[in-house]
């Protein structure tokens, strides 16, 4: 059994339930449009922001209709936030296959996206799950801001450590929160508890967004995602960051010279990534993540002990393992 299984093994049924409904719901009666959502649906990843919905309410209540509704409502706007970044990014690619952008162009890719933020919420106001809207419109509000923030500080290449953290925390771990928050409400649970759930959420969000920035200093790419790719985009992440702090003016005044170059050679790559590894980069974001998922772990002690928590548990240390 692969770890990802054995995570959704107390959720099982749901997850297997949760295939159909969503598919249905996003049914249209525009051809092209349904071509597409067949083929992302073909194409979907192991789905963790869904699981990580069914096992916040499996471990603090019972699932019910609101928490499909929970679940669905965060996938639509996760999957509508990723078919945009790839057009922001001008990205191809999406987890080893070709982007609705690289498909179907830059104008189709944004109205799906546009098609699916109007589905979600269309189904919290038919369902009248008015508090859920919230807690999810108030992911995707803090997401865009981190995205706009990245942006700007891309161009300056003036990215600290607090910065970086506002940024994962919102680009990243809004949606996690958004996740935990609301398959707990989903629940009627409220109080400590359902703040305690939203800590467990930011605490997984900022591992995992660790985990994924070291990935690009895997040098021969074997995690799924091209090696040096933040460094050729001109991303500042907390290995990079770290790494700066540590180094003499002279070292950094090279290394941004060549950062800011706009086409990077393979070596210039190379070069900045034995730099980051040279001056601790690597081991100090080993050490936050880790911090992060202690946090996560120590939280998830202090909530009801069933099979849900000891999946939120492996899920939490899978975060912080995982392969891509």
């Amino acid at each position: 059994m692969s770890a990802v299984d054995s995570i959704k093994a107390p959720i099982k049924e749901e997850m297997k339930n949760f295939q159909p409904y969503f598919k249905a719901y996003l049914k249209s009666k525009a051809t092209l449009l349904n071509v597409i959502i067949n083929y992302i649906l073909k194409r979907k990843g192991k789905q963790m922001r869904p699981m990580l919905v069914f096992l916040s309410a499996q471990m603090n209540g019972k699932v019910n209709e609101s928490t499909y509704h929970a679940a669905s409502l965060i996938e639509l706007m996760h999957t509508a936030t990723l078919v945009h970044d790839d057009v922001v990014d001008d990205s191809n690619m999406r987890r080893g296959f070709f982007s609705i952008n690289a498909l179907w162009k830059n104008k189709i890719a944004v109205l799906l996206g546009d098609y699916l933020l109007a589905k979600g919420l269309l189904l919290a106001v038919h369902k009248e799950q008015f508090e859920l809207l919230k807690i999810v419109s108030k992911a995707v509000e803090e997401m865009s801001e981190g995205e706009l923030i990245q942006i700007e500080k891309a161009r300056k290449l003036d990215i600290d450590e607090e910065t970086y953290f506002e940024i994962i925390r919102k680009k990243t771990a809004a949606l996690m929160v958004a996740c935990t928050a609301a398959g707990t409400h989903s629940v009627g649970v409220n109080g400590q508890t359902f703040t305690q759930m939203e800590e467990l959420g930011e605490s997984l969000g900022m591992a995992f967004q660790i985990r994924d920035d070291l990935f690009d200093y895997d040098r021969n790419g074997s995690y799924g995602k091209p090696s040096g790719n933040d460094i050729k985009e001109r991303k500042m992440t907390l290995p990079f960051i770290h790494a700066m702090n540590q180094c003499t003016k002279a070292e950094k005044k090279q290394i941004f010279k060549m950062m800011r170059t706009k086409n990077k050679s393979t070596q210039m790559v190379d070069d900045i990534m034995d730099f980051v590894r040279k001056n601790g980069g690597i081991e100090y974001a080993k050490e936050i993540m880790i911090n992060y998922k202690n946090k996560a772990l120590d939280i998830l002690s202090n909530l009801p002990q069933n099979d849900a928590n000891k999946s939120l548990v492996e899920l939490v240390e899978y975060t912080t393992t995982r392969k891509k």
